[in-house]
């Protein structure tokens, strides 16, 4: 079997969860003894070269591949990478809205007619949670006979992370870490920030600075608490980010909405507790093991860290979420799914 795996072209530039889910999903069905290729615009596809194409992000951004892919004849599934705090009728009711204005005055698109056409246009949709299985069945009208949910996967490896390297470096060890962008919005690090005042722990956030008022704010926030320690993206297969996972005590994650955040299960594999957001898919994987979070509440959010800083670590999660969530593990379902297409 060969597959061409394609996804938006700032992925390498934006980094984060997509481009390790990415890479990941690719290394293991490699392993499998899958032909996989990256996609090349230069290039181009060649049908008759290919089983089928795998199809990263449901949005904008990959829009026009997807209608070329449709236009060619060649089948793909997509794993939307997609998630939205509007209900399912809200984002219907903002589809049909759309529809009837453009009717008027010419083609009007949401953002969310982008994500359903692309759906409707694939062979199955792999979604990484149940929420976000519902959203697009409901909120985008995709059969549920062509959604399968393809959880994200972990890096095992952080399993044998250990403190030394962090702590020899920075001093520090048993705090408070967020990993992921500082900048964007989505991401809630400003109210994680802000709620860190009063709490008698370190704070460590480790991620791209993105520029804008956003990130701005956040590193004023840092500059006025000399607890808070801001270090600039490592990556994802850093030593020093592994040892600070290993060395933490919580894993704070609380976004607006996290399907369900690599980075929290890199933490929660090298034994750390973890305090994340509700919404997007989350207890999917740490059910009852985690400490969970209004997003928009400061209040809420620094409870939650207090509270897990007080308790020991959820005993037999790490082991779980490595043997859950392996990326080993997902490949072969993403295989299945390919399989599936194919038959």
């Amino acid at each position: 079997m060969k597959v061409c795996i394609v996804a938006q072209q700032t992925v390498g530039m934006v980094g984060g969860g997509p481009l390790v889910q990415l890479r990941e999903t690719a290394e293991g069905l490699s392993a499998l003894g899958i032909e996989v290729e990256y996609f090349d615009q230069w290039k181009g596809i060649d049908r008759e070269d290919i089983d089928l194409v795998h199809l990263f992000n449901a949005s904008l951004s990959t829009y026009d591949t997807a209608r070329r892919l449709v236009h060619f004849g060649i089948p793909y599934v997509v794993s939307p990478i997609f998630f939205s705090n509007r209900s399912p009728a809200a984002i219907r009711l903002a589809r049909k809205g759309a529809r009837l204005v453009g009717k008027g005055i010419g083609v009007v698109r949401t953002d969310y007619e982008y994500t359903a056409e692309i759906c409707r246009g694939a062979e199955l949709v792999l979604p990484n949670t149940t929420d976000e299985a519902d959203l697009i069945a409901e909120g985008m009208e995709i059969a549920r006979e062509k959604i399968r949910v393809v959880p994200n996967g972990v890096d095992t490896s952080f399993a044998e992370a250990t403190p030394d390297l962090f702590v020899e470096k920075y001093g520090l060890r048993d705090f408070v870490l967020n990993v992921g962008h500082i900048g964007s919005g989505r991401k809630n690090v400003l109210r994680l920030m802000e709620a860190m005042r009063g709490v008698d722990r370190d704070l460590v956030v480790i991620g791209k600075v993105h520029q804008g008022g956003y990130a701005e704010a956040c590193l004023e926030e840092a500059a006025s608490n000399e607890r808070i320690h801001v270090i600039e993206g490592l990556p994802n297969d850093s030593p020093l980010l592994a040892s600070a996972y290993a060395a933490c005590k919580v894993f704070a994650l609380p976004s607006i909405f996290e399907t369900p955040g690599i980075a929290a299960l890199e933490a929660a594999v090298a034994g750390a507790s973890i305090v994340i957001t509700p919404v997007g898919g989350t207890r999917d994987y740490f059910r009852d093991d985690a400490h969970y979070v209004d997003p928009n509440s400061i209040e809420a959010i620094r409870a939650g860290i207090v509270a897990a800083l007080a308790e020991p670590t959820p005993p037999g999660l790490a082991k779980r979420i490595a043997e859950e969530y392996a990326w080993s593990r997902i490949a072969e379902q993403t295989a299945e799914a390919y399989r599936q297409v194919i038959a």
